[in-house]
């Protein structure tokens, strides 16, 4: 068990920065005579390279912790840090900007838009980053062919299956090179052949140095990742080690207080 609310997902060289960080970050909904405690004084760290997996009841925190680590909500009092950047120090469009350059999302809904083909989908990032038309093109082009779907650049999402559609949605996410990737229950929409398709593709991207933070409620894909952290009551309840041998590597130590 881990007091406090507090953990930390790795054990890197004290040079090392955490590309996230919460610090005793506490979320209110509603009125002060009606207030309804989301998250109470969470701390964690997640560092370069983690692959987390987060888990909890409906109303235990979880999804407030991921709204806020994805820059689309604010905490109530306590400090979020992004890649050393204090995200209360910036107004919404530099918010917006840090959501942009910095995070890549996935959803159990894939998003993507219906008129445009998968090459186009993915470029769409590049092009609220300003990245020439030439290159957008190049790069959309090699991110699908590193998910898997080199042959379906020109479909539109009604062409492919779910889970094309979900590589799509996961090449469009890692498009801008995002310090942190996020994903909310991405398997949701999918059959179990097919998830474990997307879940294969996540431990390829760990491997290859992505850090990731992933909400889901299905045992079986949490223990993919190397850590699973439990929520309950806004509180961060329980770490540990995933026991899975399919993150390409041993596990890390464990989350320590």
């Amino acid at each position: 068990m881990v007091s406090n609310s507090s953990a930390s997902v790795s054990s890197p060289g004290p040079t090392t920065p955490p590309v996230v960080e919460l610090r005793q970050v506490s979320k209110f909904y509603g009125t002060e005579a009606n207030q309804v405690l989301a998250l109470d004084r969470l701390s964690l760290k997640v560092h370069q390279g983690d692959y987390v997996a987060v888990m909890g009841a409906s109303g235990s925190g979880k999804s407030t912790a991921m709204n806020i680590l994805g820059c689309l909500d604010r905490p109530s009092s306590g400090e979020y840090w992004l890649d050393q950047c204090l995200t209360a120090n910036l107004d919404d469009d530099q918010l917006a900007d840090l959501r942009g350059q910095r995070l890549g999302f996935v959803f159990q809904q894939f998003y993507l838009l219906r008129e445009l083909t998968a090459l186009e989908n993915v470029m769409l990032p590049m092009v609220y980053a300003g990245v020439p038309r030439a290159q957008r093109y190049q790069r959309a082009e090699e991110a699908l062919q590193r998910v898997g779907l080199g042959n379906r650049l020109h479909n539109r999402p009604n062409q492919l299956s779910g889970g094309q559609q979900q590589r799509v949605a996961i090449a469009r996410a890692i498009i801008n090179s995002p310090v942190l990737l996020l994903a909310d229950e991405p398997t949701g929409a999918l059959d179990s052949t097919t998830s474990n398709e997307v879940m294969d593709l996540f431990s390829e991207l760990h491997r290859d140095g992505m850090t990731l933070v992933m909400v889901t409620h299905e045992q079986d894909v949490a223990q993919r990742a190397q850590k699973i952290l439990h929520f309950a009551d806004g509180r961060l309840q329980e770490t540990g080690a995933a026991p899975s041998p399919h993150t390409g590597g041993t596990a890390a130590a464990p989350i320590r207080a």
